[in-house]
């Protein structure tokens, strides 16, 4: 097997899973072995009806399991903002981590995180922020995009120092976003080689 071994785990559909595939595309310049992985969906199938959820982006996309997290060398998180939080779905996943947490399974794993927000002021860096509590108690290595490229100091919409991100009241990632996700991939995946793979 390749090394590094990354995970993008996500929780969503529409343009979050766009963000994910474009991050797993970028950690592919660094690594074959990359693995996307959605959680599952706790939502009865009637509030999937009433609120017109299009599951349909995320048909071919495996359901995570807790021994994709120990699989991987460095995992990347992405969940759409929910008042300025991830969504319960991803919660109920990372809150089911006790085991890993007793015996260090992720400790010293690199980790990156990105989300999607309808409106700018929606919650973007609160999202990752809290997306990030869950590594800080794993002892993960938390690894921002910074300002590494020119795309996070210009963009409009979504992206930025925290993670990758889309301003989601328009339904297609723009091109700084496509690019701050492919970079936030490769940038963990390089991470992850160093940190995982000597």
């Amino acid at each position: 097997m390749e090394c590094p071994k990354i995970l993008v785990l996500f929780y969503g559909y529409g343009s979050i899973v766009d963000l994910a595939k474009n991050v797993a595309e970028g950690a592919r310049e660094i690594t074959r072995e990359v693995k996307l992985a959605r959680v599952r969906e706790y939502f009865p199938e009637e509030i999937i009806k009433k609120f017109r959820i299009n599951t349909d982006s995320v048909r071919d996309i495996p359901e995570a399991s807790l021994p994709d997290l120990e699989w991987a060398d460095g995992l990347i998180i992405g969940s759409p903002t929910r008042y300025g939080n991830m969504a319960g779905q991803l919660k109920l996943f990372l809150d089911q981590t006790a085991e890993l947490w007793s015996k260090g399974g992720l400790y010293g794993k690199p980790v990156g995180f990105f989300t999607e927000a309808s409106t700018m002021h929606g919650g973007h860096e609160s999202t990752i922020i809290a997306m990030a509590n869950f590594a800080y108690h794993h002892g993960m290595i938390i690894v921002p995009p910074g300002y590494g490229i020119k795309e996070i100091s210009t963009t409009t919409t979504g992206g930025g120092p925290y993670g990758a991100t889309h301003l989601g009241n328009k339904k297609e990632l723009d091109q700084n976003e496509i690019a701050i996700a492919r970079f936030l991939g490769k940038r963990v995946a390089e991470v992850a080689k160093k940190l995982r793979c000597t």
